[in-house]
């Protein structure tokens, strides 16, 4: 006789565990403390196995005959359910640790020891959580280039994008760390090129006054942001204007 919802929900403990059969091989193992365990025992190769299906009310009666029937497809197939369980088990647990996320975390790690600027760590652990929403806990192996794309286009949405462009950048060297390591095969943002947007580059007219470089120079002394941007401004200025200069006659 099948069990109800009814008798599940009210099944009291007993001073010893007990066993509410729910037909082919299913059945609800009450514990003497009041938990309440699905089990499906079954034979594989003439011997005896039994397969846990979850503890209810997690698992409700419903979805335990669900995993019975899965179950009883696989033995059909000539599986184990219960290898097939632990190997499900064991690639999870590996995919949980080659995901983009942890692979990201150690091209990080290793800009550190490299010795790269704090800034530009900082600026690529930002960028990277664009990224994680969408391939963050995905095996990296499995991640392909239509899931990349959705992650920088959701960057493109926002009209970032030179953003979206180097965070492409910073995925494919996640990608290549992971095909050096054993846990990727390829880079599928290598199969991206041409489906970024590229922004027109609008132009302005050169500089050409002293009293024009004088303003910019001031400019870019009053500039506040990082001293190795203001000082990369000042050298460009510099050099634009000594390119400028006519060359002095030979005496």
């Amino acid at each position: 006789m099948k069990l109800s919802d009814m008798a599940v929900r009210t099944a009291k403990p007993r001073e010893k565990a007990f066993k509410l059969s729910d037909g082919a091989g299913m059945y609800l193992l009450v514990k003497p403390d009041g938990k309440r365990y699905w089990r499906f025992d079954y034979r594989f190769h003439e011997k005896r196995k039994t397969l846990a299906l979850g503890v209810y009310p997690e698992v409700s009666l419903k979805q335990a005959r669900e995993k019975r029937d899965e179950a009883k497809r696989q033995l059909t197939d000539g599986s184990d359910p219960g290898h097939i369980r632990k190997i499900e088990k064991l690639t999870g647990a590996v995919s949980a640790e080659n995901s983009f996320r942890v692979v990201a975390e150690e091209l990080i790690e290793k800009m550190k020891r490299e010795g790269r600027a704090d800034v530009t760590v900082e600026k690529t652990k930002w960028v990277f959580e664009f990224a994680y929403p969408y391939i963050g806990d995905r095996p990296i192996s499995e991640i392909t280039a239509p899931e990349a794309l959705v992650a920088l286009r959701s960057v493109e949405a926002r009209g970032r994008y030179e953003t979206a462009r180097r965070l492409k950048s910073k995925m494919s060297q996640v990608f290549r760390l992971a095909i050096a390591t054993g846990r990727a095969e390829r880079d599928p943002t290598a199969d991206l090129r041409g489906a970024l947007i590229s922004p027109k580059v609008t132009h302005h007219a050169t500089i050409t006054t002293p009293k024009e470089i004088g303003a910019l120079l001031r400019t870019i002394d009053g500039y506040t942001g990082h001293l190795t941007t203001r000082l990369a401004l000042q050298l460009i200025a510099y050099i634009r204007a000594a390119g400028r200069t006519p060359p002095r006659r030979m005496e």
